[in-house]
């Protein structure tokens, strides 16, 4: 059996509904612009109707890979729109006080993202798995998406990859291909992303301790 981890319930509702209520939630959000799976569509439309989330403003289809789904969001963009929130709906954890801080220091830089400092001993390893060195971990931060940018930006940094048929796993990858800079705001606050069922206890234990 396949796992729909958008629409897996967490504490009685899809998971996708919490990103979006965060969102909805957040003052400097103006618009939404949800993109998914074609097939899913139309279980987002009853989702919004059902929320009556105001703010969402256009559901579209998603392409082949991240960089293509994200360009279809930006192509629905407001021309008068000057900053865009890139966020990855199956992290639903995120709340409307780090959206609020990932604007304000985009706002200064162009570009932010939030992240945790790595603690974790990192070891570089061979093709045959033996470890051959250590690697600093003293300036390395994980990603945890909620990523926000200028939106003159990060259009022309998709068009940027577009143009050279270049693959970009992230927007924070396809802004430093045009010399952008993105800040990383700390934040310790639990925001991981959703990815087998098992991860569905933890996040209603973090929820649950937010009341």
């Amino acid at each position: 059996m396949g796992f729909d981890k958008l629409f897996a319930l967490l504490s009685d509702e899809p998971i996708i509904a919490h990103s979006i209520a965060a969102f909805e939630e957040a003052p400097s959000v103006d618009e939404i612009i949800l993109v998914g799976r074609t097939e899913s569509l139309t279980e987002l439309e009853a989702l919004v109707r059902r929320r009556n989330f105001r703010k969402v403003s256009a559901i579209v289809p998603g392409g082949r890979r991240r960089q293509d789904s994200v360009a279809r969001g930006l192509e629905r963009l407001a021309s008068a729109t000057d900053f865009v929130a890139v966020h990855d709906a199956a992290r639903p954890l995120v709340r409307p006080g780090l959206i609020e801080r990932i604007y304000g220091a985009a706002r200064t830089h162009g570009g932010a993202t939030s992240g945790v400092a790595v603690i974790d001993t990192l070891k570089r390893v061979n093709d045959d798995q033996l470890v051959v060195g250590g690697v600093d971990r003293a300036q390395l931060f994980a990603d945890r998406n909620s990523a926000d940018f200028s939106a003159r930006a990060l259009e022309k940094a998709y068009r940027t990859v577009a143009e050279a048929a270049v693959e970009v796993t992230d927007e924070i990858s396809a802004v430093e291909r045009v010399g952008g800079q993105v800040m990383i705001v700390p934040n310790e606050e639990k925001n991981f992303k959703i990815t087998v069922p098992s991860d569905l206890p933890l996040a209603e234990f973090v929820l649950r301790e937010r009341v």
